[in-house]
């Protein structure tokens, strides 16, 4: 009888601590703030506790998503900081320096999925790679005016380019959202035509602004950290306005 009552209290040990370890605790704004800079897309469950709904269905997102890191709050005066009075699952991005929030109470049906899509749409970074999903949180941003490197996968370029324009990113948070766009994927034959391109012609860069649904290309040549900081900064001043567009007519998405 000692014996299984000991096992029995050994296994539920075993799984209160699997569910306590299963999202890190942010006890505190500092920590918060912590946990938000560590990287540069991150989501925090502001939840009561892990009774509370949505807290296993975040458990269950968080390992399928597992790109994201995710933390749980339950102190409510961090809450207050960011502006939360009720249970509520957000994501911070440092991209465009963005809150989005997920109201639990104002959820229809909240489920593992539907999570998963949330954190996904949502995964904006420094630079993003553009497909079906992205391009909601990329459109949805307040940030319209997006910087667009076109590349294919698998060519030389492909991975130098990406790493050097994702380093170049932070100078320009809150004005421009940064677009990788593979040419070597069919579906993204429409974009590379709206800017007049075809795959043979990669890598370019441009620019694309959702504002006043206009385009450009940085003209043909090295495409370095300097001429593309140069041409961030010319569309900033107000110079391209008066630069030619780029490829077909102008339209609402890419």
């Amino acid at each position: 009888m000692l014996t299984t009552l000991f096992l029995s209290f050994l296994v539920s040990s075993v799984i209160a601590s699997e569910k306590d370890s299963a999202l890190p605790r942010l006890n505190d704004t500092k920590a918060a703030e912590a946990f938000i800079d560590s990287a540069e897309v991150v989501v925090i469950g502001f939840l009561e506790g892990e009774e509370s709904h949505g807290y296993d269905e975040l458990v269950a997102a968080a390992k399928r998503v597992d790109s994201v890191p995710v933390a749980i709050c339950t102190v409510k005066e961090v809450w207050a900081d960011y502006s939360l009075s009720s249970d509520t699952i957000t994501i911070f991005r440092k991209a465009d320096n963005h809150q989005e929030n997920l109201v639990v109470a104002e959820a229809k049906k909240l489920e593992t999925d539907g999570l998963v899509n949330f954190i996904s749409i949502n995964e904006v970074r420094y630079i993003t790679e553009y497909n079906q999903v992205t391009a909601v949180g990329l459109f949805n941003s307040e940030v319209k005016t997006h910087l667009l490197l076109f590349a294919n996968r698998g060519s030389k370029e492909y991975t130098e380019l990406k790493k050097e324009l994702r380093a170049l990113a932070p100078e320009f948070t809150g004005k421009f959202l940064f677009v990788l766009i593979n040419g070597a994927v069919k579906s993204n034959s429409r974009s590379l035509g709206y800017f007049g391109l075809k795959s043979q012609d990669l890598p370019r860069v441009g620019i694309y602004d959702g504002d006043s649904d206009m385009k450009w290309l940085l003209p043909p040549g090295e495409i370095s950290t300097e001429r593309v900081r140069e041409f961030c900064q010319s569309f900033l001043r107000g110079d391209l306005k008066e630069v030619k567009q780029a490829g077909a007519e102008a339209k609402t998405e890419l």
